[in-house]
């Protein structure tokens, strides 16, 4: 009996000790409580703001298949008939071939504009680019008739029209994606794998995210918000209920959510979607510039040591570009007084100037500033735009010790530059120019560094011939008048 009273007491004293040293003072307690929930209290009112305004987007698809069996009725006949079925099949038209099929597909989007009964759904366009059936599906259920009123495959957005005369369906506040941190706590909202009106919260891991494998366009806002299949479209917001981006992609092995979701910044949809309500699409701006990223070698070389900015290689010859000023070699520092970080940077911002307008660069060329007046046209297809046009057509490289090598030109008194990156029907062709040739001289002034070469590629008037070095000796090319 003793021995069982004073493992109780041990047990007794043992709790005492525990609750001392672990529970804190009821005022502390209240005082971290009411942090947590003014924290839940914000995520229940943004939440209770933003999901009227957050729709499923449903699409279908037509699309189509070659039939493996060509024109015949059934598998048999082709596996097992004559070769007289089989060469008539033959002389069928190939479209004959072809089965269409529907494929559904599911994404999320955000109201983020009414105009009389029409309300406008902001969504990627890998969700509703190519549908031929769309459904808008509200939070309270009820399901509208979408219409596509435009989409961009090089930005990944679409908006979508549904028409409504209840007045008193929500549209999103659109926020500053400028002012957007890493740090900052983000929601994202949509219908991932089909679940919707759901919301997932994090941070903003990054932001200015534009890497080789994303499109140029956007510099992404990462977030570690969990984003899956059917959150596309979807927004992603702040603390103050307001959009700050469009999730569109995540970075995944698996094909779930690993904390690495990517958005596309608000600010750089705004003007879009006028653009879609106006036109049916986006018009980008055109300058007409091959752009490059140096790296800080050749910043030395031009005298550009800790400066940002993108270097013009190559100008189209029929461009804004060419018409007001700008010249291989000018290296990009300013648009509109903004300064320039980057080439990805450039080409966003070039994209967002409306054709017609006239837009201020700033360029240093042979160590100082000039400012140029450029009016910007509307960018033409891709396919409209021509290589023979693309001044000079090719890319000037350093004459290294590995290029030196690699060429086998063993006289150290060579000097010059590396044509790299010709293209075709351009310019270059047109000299008989080609990748590895090493020029000497533009219009017969020697050039030993790429530097040089620009500065004299600049200072040429309407024509322009090089001194190629070519086993030992020199040769000089035709004369390109532009």
């Amino acid at each position: 009996m003793k021995k069982m009273l004073k493992i109780i007491s041990c047990v007794a004293f043992a709790v005492m000790i525990s609750s001392a040293a672990f529970a804190d003072p009821p005022s502390k307690n209240a005082a971290a409580l009411s942090i947590v929930e003014s924290l839940q209290t914000t995520f229940r009112s943004v939440s209770e703001t933003m999901l009227p305004a957050v729709v499923e987007v449903d699409v279908t698809e037509t699309k189509t298949y070659s039939n493996p069996f060509g024109g015949f009725s059934n598998p048999f006949e082709f596996f097992f008939g004559s070769p007289g079925d089989r060469d008539n099949d033959k002389k069928k038209n190939n479209d004959d071939d072809k089965q269409e099929y529907e494929a559904k597909g599911l994404g999320s989007g955000v109201i983020v504009r009414r105009s009389g009964n029409t309300y406008y759904v902001l969504t990627n366009n890998h969700v509703a680019g190519s549908a031929t059936k769309i459904s808008i599906k509200l939070n309270d259920s009820r399901e509208f008739e979408g219409k596509l009123v435009g989409a961009d495959e090089r930005m990944d957005i679409a908006l979508v029209s549904f028409e409504a005369k209840d007045n008193s369906i929500p549209v999103a506040k659109l926020g500053d994606s400028d002012t957007v941190m890493p740090g900052d706590i983000c929601l994202a909202f949509g219908a991932p794998l089909g679940y919707s009106q759901s919301v997932t919260q994090g941070i903003v891991s990054a932001t200015g995210r534009a890497q080789s494998q994303m499109s140029s366009i956007s510099d992404y806002i990462q977030t570690d918000a969990a984003i899956n299949r059917g959150n596309s479209g979807g927004p992603l917001v702040n603390i103050y209920g307001e959009v700050i981006g469009i999730n569109t992609w995540i970075a995944s092995s698996s094909g779930g959510s690993m904390g690495l979701g990517f958005a596309i910044p608000i600010n750089n949809i705004k003007k879009s979607i006028d653009s879609f309500i106006k036109n049916g699409k986006v018009v980008y701006g055109w300058v007409g510039v091959s752009l490059l990223d140096i790296k800080s070698d050749l910043k030395k070389e031009f005298g550009l040591e800790g400066k940002d900015g993108a270097f013009a290689a190559e100008i189209f010859t029929n461009s804004p570009a060419f018409k007001g000023g700008i010249k291989p070699g000018d290296f990009i520092v300013e648009l509109n007084g903004k300064a320039v970080k980057s080439v990805n940077q450039l080409v966003r911002d070039v994209g967002t100037l409306e054709a017609g307008t006239t837009a201020k660069f700033g360029v240093i060329r042979g160590g100082k500033k000039v400012e140029l007046s450029i009016k910007i046209e509307e960018r033409a297809k891709d396919s409209d735009i021509q290589n023979s046009k693309l001044w000079p057509g090719f890319i000037a490289a350093p004459l290294t010790d590995d290029m030196r090598e690699q060429l086998k030109i063993d006289d150290k008194k060579v000097k010059g530059v590396v044509v790299t990156g010709v293209q075709e029907k351009s310019p270059a062709t047109a000299l008989r120019l080609q990748n590895g040739d090493v020029i000497t001289a533009v219009n017969g002034k020697s050039v030993s560094n790429v530097a040089e070469f620009y500065d004299e590629l600049s200072a040429a008037q309407k024509s322009v011939n090089f001194d190629i070095y070519s086993n030992g000796g020199t040769i000089t090319t035709g004369t390109y008048r532009f």
